[in-house]
Parts: C-alpha cells; structure tokens; sequence
C-alpha cells in the first residue's frame, strides 16, 4: 500500500506539512489535479495559471530527488475530483491521503465530498495546517467570534505567536527506491490557456531556488527600510513574494522565520520595517480566517450586508475606460498598465485604483475584483477579496465610506517626481514633475491623453451621498 501527498496550492517541499506526513509512510506518491474549467469559472488569470505550471516542473524534480514520482491528473471541475481521486487511489493501492486544507467555500466543498467518499472505502484523508500561520477558526474574539477589525485581531495572532511560536514542519522523507509508479511527463502548458511572454515569464521564476533567493534577499538588504519605502511604487521597497505566497511556493510560516532572525525573534518590537513587513503578512492572515470564517465572502458577497442596498452606477464605458488605463488620472492608468503588462501591481496603487473605480467611478466593486483575478499573478481569493472590500467600505475593517483617495494628492505624495508614471505613461514623460500628475487641458491635447473621465470633486461626493444613505 503507498500513501498520496495531494498538492494544491502548496507548490513547495519546505514547510509542507502534508508532503512530510506522507513521506513518513515510506512509500509516497505525489499528486496534482488540474482543473481548467474550475479555474475558468474563478476567473484565474492565464499568467497564474502559467506560474503554476512552471512550479509544477520545478517541484516534480525536486520531488524526484527523494523518489517521489509526482502524478498528473485533468479533473475539469471539482465536482467530479473525488471520483476521479477515489479511482486514482484504487488504481495505485493508495490507502491513506495526506493534503493541506484550503478555506474557500468551493474548496472546503471538494474536499468535504473527497473526505465522505474516500472514507466509505477505506482509504483515510487527513487535512494539515499548511496555508496560513494560525489555523483559521481559532483565533476567536473574547466572545467566541471572528475579528471583524483588524488591530485586535492581530495583537491576538502576535500573543498567540509569542507563547506558541509557529514551527517549520518537517522535512519530507527520502523515500526508497520500491514502487513501480513512474513520474508523469508534464505538459509545458496548460492546454487551452494562453502562455505569456518570455519577459513576462522571466519576472517570476517560478522555482522555490527564485522564492527563497527573493525573500533572503529582501529580509538582508530591503526589510529594514520597508516601513519608509513600501508606498512608493517607483522604488523596490516591497518583496515581491506574493505571488510565491499565493501558489504556495513559499509559506506565509517561512517569511515570518525569516523576518524574525533579522530581528532578534521579535514580531512587535525592534526594527519598524520588520515589523511593518509582519503586519502585512498578518494582514493576509486576517482576510484568510475571513474566507473561513464568512462563507458568504467566496459567494460575491459584502461583509457587511447592508451595503448591498448601494446603487451602483452601470456604465460599462466607464469600467472599459478604467481597464484600459484612458480614465485621465496618470496614476491610475499608469497603475492598471502595470497590471496588464506584469501581472502585478504595487499595493499603494490597487488600494487607489480599486478606491478610484467603486467611489470615483462608484461602479460595483465585484467587477474590479473580477478583473483583477483576470489578471494577477499573485490572484488569490482571500486577499483581493479583502482589498477591493476594503477600498469599497464594504469588508471588514474597511476604509470609511467619506475616506476617499484623491488619487492625483496620491500621486504626488507618492510618485512625487512622476518616475512610475514616466514609465509606464511614455506619452506623458516629457511633463514636468508638477504637471505630470494632473495635465492641463492644452497639454492633454497637444499629448493626445484623454480629458478626466469625471470630476473627481463631485464624483467624490456623490459617492458619500450615495453610502450616507444608507444611514438614513
């Protein structure tokens, strides 16, 4: 009998608690399901699906170093993976499967059907902790809630974190050489998605070697000056893991390691920057326990219900002219230009350009978080959910209805001298640093840049009005 380690969004062998309970059964085959139709439903963007698949080549021969051959499966959607799985491990006499637990709706719905079917024929799943630093559900309030803000919610993970430190699994097994399972070839990519280009590609190396290289990186020579540098999209002040953290080729359990050695052990006090970084990564675990603890969240759903009574405005000219980076705001369209060309976009300016689109523009904020995903490398549900919420004043902990950015005052405190707009607003690079924020109307048209799609002013009130009402 052999066991199966069933890898999801868990692409890597280091603080992987599922592959190592595997490997000490002693003869372990690893597995992943591909589910393009599932992925098409979610909205998953090519270039994330593309980062997959080349993290996929990376661990299959990392797994082949400890013997483990690593099998392919196509499963369209998740309805049909525990079938598909139950078949899987009857046909390679696999009696025990080990994977870590995912906290969306549809995904805990998967795995809840693969846990009732593959038990009722005696082969025993179990679900680690392996996605965040704290298992979500247990971190409650003193009333046995969930933290709808997010300051107390993080003293408590930083308690919890001091009088039970997170710890690093072990170390998968190095298993011996006695099955006569072989290794599937991967396909380069994933049939019917298209590839990105070699540029694009080259600006994520989708190995663990790039994901640890980055964050050594950033923990010696950047972290120190992150509370200083993290707003400025023209400067490299953040570490660019995200997107490792989201298809989990690095653990949300090693950035904090990492972090602290640079500090002293300490979370919450010593250098600023390191401090700040861990409070980010402690935001991503507050919009996770969120998913877990608010099914509603992965069904387009506010958290907070009475902001589904806002009116949104529909123009789809308008939402088309935001995609396209023509919404006269040189931050903003410089921002989205970002996203389109990379994959990515600095925080700052997915706060600003979300805020833009639902207040500005005060178009629904599903449809900015739809195009997101459509685009991220680094798209992952809990966290871009939790962000477009909170530009849009309907999550948790999110920003006040009459806080609304002006994004060219954005610009000029955080772009001060025009350098991200000049490159990705080549059009407008010959402004001086004062009028490259917020041209002239003679200078739009001698540029050929569009007039500002609204007024930002009185778009800005009537998105007050429009929220205020609901207080009536």
């Amino acid at each position: 009998m052999a066991s199966l380690c069933w890898f999801r969004t868990d692409l890597r062998m280091t603080d992987q608690p599922a592959l190592a309970a595997a490997s000490q059964d002693g003869n372990t085959i690893a597995l992943f399901i591909a589910s393009p139709e599932q992925w098409h439903l979610h909205g998953d963007a090519p270039v994330k699906v593309d980062f997959w698949m080349r993290a996929l080549h990376g661990l299959h021969s990392e797994l082949a170093s400890l013997n483990i051959p690593l099998k392919w499966l196509v499963v369209e959607r998740w309805s049909d993976v525990p079938a598909a799985l139950l078949e899987f491990c009857k046909r390679h006499a696999i009696d025990r499967v080990h994977c870590n637990r995912e906290h969306g709706v549809n995904e805990r719905k998967r795995d809840r059907a693969c846990y009732a079917l593959l038990n009722a024929h005696d082969i025993e799943m179990t679900g680690h902790h392996g996605g965040t630093l704290l298992v979500p559900g247990s971190v409650k309030t003193g009333s046995d809630g969930y933290y709808r803000v997010f300051t107390p919610f993080a003293k408590a993970c930083r308690e919890r974190l001091r009088t039970a430190p997170y710890c690093l699994s072990q170390r998968p097994v190095k298993q011996d050489i006695q099955t006569n399972v072989q290794a599937d070839i991967l396909p380069a990519t994933m049939p019917g998605w298209s590839a990105p280009s070699h540029d694009l590609q080259a600006g994520w190396p989708a190995t663990s070697a790039a994901a640890h290289e980055r964050l050594t990186h950033f923990a010696h020579t950047r972290i120190s000056r992150y509370q200083e540098d993290r707003d400025f999209p023209a400067i490299p002040g953040t570490s660019t893991l995200s997107a490792y953290l989201a298809a989990g080729i690095i653990s949300a359990g090693q950035c904090l390691h990492s972090a602290m050695q640079v500090n002293q052990g300490e979370t919450d006090t010593g250098n600023r920057g390191v401090t700040t970084w861990i409070n980010e990564l402690l935001w991503r675990e507050f919009y996770q326990h969120l998913i877990f603890g608010f099914p509603a969240l992965s069904m387009h759903q506010p958290m907070r219900p009475d902001t589904n009574a806002v009116v949104w405005r529909q123009s789809p000219e308008d939402f088309k002219a935001w995609s396209e980076a023509r919404t006269g705001v040189p931050i903003v369209d410089a921002a989205m230009r970002q996203l389109v060309t990379t994959g990515w976009m600095h925080n700052r300016l997915r706060m600003v350009v979300a805020m833009y689109l639902t207040k500005n523009l005060l178009l629904d904020w599903r449809l900015g978080e739809a195009f997101f995903m459509q685009h991220l490398v680094d798209g992952e549900l809990a966290a871009n959910n939790g962000g477009w919420q909170w530009s849009a004043s309907t999550g948790a902990d999110s920003a006040p209805y009459f806080r609304v950015f002006n994004p060219v005052s954005q610009s000029e405190r955080f772009d001060p001298k025009g350098q991200f707009i000049r490159h990705w607003m080549p059009e407008l690079a010959s402004l001086s640093d004062r009028e490259i924020h917020d041209p002239s109307p003679i200078l739009r048209r001698s540029l050929q840049y569009p007039d500002h799609l609204v007024d930002l002013k009185s778009s800005r009130l009537r998105a007050i009005e429009a929220f205020s009402s609901l207080r009536a």
